[in-house]
């Protein structure tokens, strides 16, 4: 009995033990294939230069679903480690919107929109009405997260959010105007993500402009007029003195008006050959591709029906580089093959995306056919280079880099009644691109880090059938196997019996 007490004192000794050591030296394994629950350099320098507090104000509503109650414990995790990282110069608290109707109004005021989600209640579905966003509050600034998705890139909200409201000096990104570019307002999604980080704003490019010292990356987006010999001089000077330059252009373009597609030229393809970029006026197809809508009829009845187009592909094969890290899938319009040939040795080239395994090319112009029955024949080539980057080291250990991706309209979502939602990645590849170029903080490892998508690998028709009868027949022929030998058993203790009992 002593015996047993001097146990029981001791386990209870090692607790408190062990808990008061937890609260001076915390720690925690992560195990996670990206260190998807470690915060990264990038977060911790944040936290470490932080002058003034940082109040969090979570809204998240009460009794959710698991499945999205779960958002609210990532966040609470999260924000744990970051006012323990920042000595406790960022403080958090939670509040249930639905409590009452004054602080849903405060939610809704702050910027917090509450969204519908489906519970189950009595074995019958139902929808309520739900918060889950945050403020994050340094003195008279204020950054509204409306919307935790669960699984979302949750360390690149918090991060971002705080660094864009203890930041006063951004870098300054110019948007190339002039030369019938889209506007800011065209490209609303991209333009929200780079100014977190930086003031990004037009800058008209024309033969008396110079470009302004303070701009860190030009980006120039889908041109469809000349550009001057004298532009491009000025483009040429910021370049030689360190400054970067992201492009998407556009060599070729479709209407389906006319079912034609034809070539483009503005002068900036010559000036991209002198450095050893060639933009071929082809356009790039695959086998994996976006679709349109085509009228068709039968009998007296018309309707519409999506059929694939592979002059729209989806690119899903990636360079290991930190622009496209992550990336899953980026959907082009009318894309164009790439190369690099240079003899200059101050100069490299990266390729960042591929075609897929069965793609192919056709030159401009062309008619298309969208009633085409297309085959592994018409699509011969495989990794046709669709983006990639260009460095080039100057004197004094500097550089610039170019960064091209041949198709000018992936990041355009446009404006008014005409705007359309991008695909994540179309804005993420833009975004990562300036980041990589400009922005030393390592934030751009940070917006892709979440829950990754990895699809199942796609299987030739003969296995899918294999497969099909293997799930069909295996199960029978397990039971006829377990019967056989049942039945064996049975029969050997039969005669075991019968033996027994003759003798």
């Amino acid at each position: 009995m002593k015996k047993l007490n001097t146990s029981i004192i001791l386990f209870i000794a090692i607790i408190i033990f062990a808990n008061l050591v937890s609260e001076q030296y915390y720690f925690r394994i992560d195990l996670t294939e990206d260190k998807q629950y470690s915060l990264s350099n990038a977060t911790k320098n944040i936290l470490k230069d932080l002058v003034e507090p940082v109040t969090v104000k979570a809204y998240f509503s009460a009794n959710l679903p698991p499945n999205v109650a779960q958002a609210r414990k990532d966040l609470e995790e999260y924000l744990v480690e970051y006012s323990r990282l920042s000595d406790n110069n960022l403080v958090y608290k939670f509040i249930d919107p639905n409590k009452d109707e004054e602080t849903e109004m405060k939610a809704m005021q702050a910027g917090i929109r509450p969204v519908m989600i489906n519970v189950r209640e009595k074995d019958q579905m139902k929808q309520q009405k739900a918060y889950l966003g945050a403020i994050i509050e340094v003195g008279d600034q204020k950054e509204v997260i409306p919307f935790i998705e669960p699984g979302s890139a949750l360390e690149y909200a918090l991060s971002s959010s705080i660094k864009k409201i203890t930041n006063t000096n951004k870098p300054k990104i110019g948007l190339i105007q002039g030369h019938g570019e889209p506007s800011i307002s065209d490209i609303q999604e991209v333009g929200y993500a780079l100014n977190i980080l930086y003031d990004f704003i037009p800058f008209t490019l024309s033969d008396t402009s110079k470009v302004p010292d303070d701009f860190t990356t030009l980006a120039l987006i889908a041109p469809t007029d000349s550009f001057s010999t004298r532009s491009l001089t000025n483009l040429d000077n910021f370049l030689n003195r360190g400054g970067n330059l992201f492009m998407a252009l556009n060599m070729v373009d479709g209407d389906f008006s006319t079912a034609q597609g034809s070539a483009l030229t503005t002068g900036i393809e010559t000036w991209l050959s002198e450095k050893g970029i060639n933009l071929k006026t082809d356009f790039v197809i695959d086998s994996k591709c976006g679709t349109v809508s085509v009228q068709q009829q039968q009998g007296f009845f018309r309707y519409n029906t999506n059929i694939s187009f592979p002059y729209l592909p989806i690119i899903s094969k990636f360079s290991d580089h930190p622009i496209t890290k992550g990336l899953e899938a980026v959907i082009m319009k009318f894309a164009s093959s790439i190369d690099f040939n240079s003899s200059d040795t101050l100069t490299s080239f990266t390729p960042l995306a591929f075609s897929s395994e069965q793609s192919g090319s056709i030159n401009a112009p062309l008619f298309f056919d969208v009633q085409k029955d297309w085959t592994s024949s018409d699509m011969p080539l495989k990794n046709i280079i669709v983006a990639g980057v260009l460095e080039k080291k100057l004197e004094e250990q500097s550089s610039y880099k170019i960064c091209i991706v041949s198709d000018g309209d992936f990041p355009v979502g446009g404006s008014g009644n005409q705007q359309q939602r991008l695909q994540p990645d179309n804005v993420s590849l833009m975004v990562n691109s300036i980041d990589w170029m400009s922005d030393d903080t390592g934030l751009i490892d940070l917006r892709t880090k979440g829950i990754t998508y990895r699809p199942i690998d796609e299987i030739a028709d003969g296995k899918k059938q294999f497969l099909k009868y293997l799930n069909f027949l295996l199960p029978i022929l397990l039971i006829i196997i377990y019967g056989v030998i049942r039945m064996q058993s049975n029969r050997v203790k039969r005669i075991k019996i019968m033996e027994e009992n003759y003798e």
